[in-house]
């Protein structure tokens, strides 16, 4: 009258395929996040601490763009006596001079595309530019 004998294995599928993520997940491994290649030389000073700059980077650079563009605030930024000019390439490209073991190693791991490139030059692009002129 009920069919138990189709009833209940369908809600067991129906159950382990709904379910079926958490178990992924509980028993495999994760992604490794990457690591990514920090300044050469003596000067490991930045703007934020690591861990402020992982999660909240683009935000001081859209108010830095936002200051500087639409403000015409160029003022520099001091941390800790240390002097920064605003912007992407004349502070953090400064140091953090490969975009693609610096930028695009997390970028490509959180799955984001930044549009940033649109207007600035990759580090290596602007070298070459100030060679040629």
């Amino acid at each position: 009258m009920y069919n138990k004998g189709t009833i209940i294995p369908g809600l067991a599928i129906f159950v382990l395929i709904v379910t079926s993520p958490l178990w992924l997940n509980a028993f495999m491994t994760g992604s490794t996040v990457p690591k990514v290649e920090l300044p050469q030389g003596g000067e490991k000073q930045c703007v934020a601490s690591a861990t402020e700059m992982r999660a909240n980077h683009m935000q001081l650079l859209n108010e830095w763009r936002d200051d500087v563009l639409r403000d015409g605030n160029r003022v520099t930024v001091m941390v800790d006596g240390k002097v920064y000019r605003k912007g992407l390439q004349m502070a953090c490209m400064e140091c953090h001079t490969n975009k693609e073991k610096f930028c695009d190693s997390c970028h490509e791991y959180a799955s984001v595309k930044p549009y940033c490139w649109d207007c600035h030059l990759t580090p290596e692009l602007a070298a070459t530019k100030k060679e040629t002129h």
